[in-house]
């Protein structure tokens, strides 16, 4: 049963169809990196604000119809990209928190329901697209993925 969907404040794309969530306030890097990570193979689910569904096995990340395969460049404007309508989330990756020297790799992100695993990365950096691919390859071998924190049907309360 799918939960009413949390509106997130991220940048998201799919790569090898495993969502991640690059997540950070306005100018931290969100689009930047995410075009680099397109740039190497992603496809973008969206810019800014997405939504967080529980899907059942998976939380998903949905592209708001009004914004969909539409991504903002600092200096050069609006593109527009191919795009997927969804992808089942994966990661968060954190871009306005400094990334530890070894970072701890239970570290994680509470959304929707679920609790994704999170890293805190520095979005600027030349290597920061192939960290991102090296992160995700880390938690596939160790099997890390996200884990349910309500069953199915919860309802959230109003706030």
């Amino acid at each position: 049963m799918t939960l009413n969907p949390e509106l997130v404040h991220a940048t998201a794309i799919a790569l090898n169809g495993r969502g991640i969530l690059l997540a950070g306030k306005s100018g931290s890097g969100k689009s930047d990196l995410a075009i680099r990570l397109i740039d190497r193979g992603a496809k973008l689910v969206c810019d800014d604000y997405c939504d967080i569904i529980d899907g059942g096995d998976y939380p998903f990340i949905v592209a708001k119809p009004t914004i969909a395969g539409k991504i903002e460049l600092r200096g050069v404007g609006i593109l527009k990209l191919d795009y997927v309508e969804k992808a089942p989330l994966f990661v968060v990756f954190r871009l306005d928190q400094q990334p530890e020297r070894l970072p701890d790799s239970n570290k994680e992100m509470h959304v929707a329901g679920w609790s994704i695993p999170s890293f805190a990365i520095a979005p600027f950096e030349n290597s920061a697209a192939l960290k991102v691919e090296y992160l995700i390859q880390q938690m596939i071998d160790a099997g890390r993925r996200p884990m349910r924190l309500v069953t199915p049907g919860y309802k959230r309360s109003a706030v």
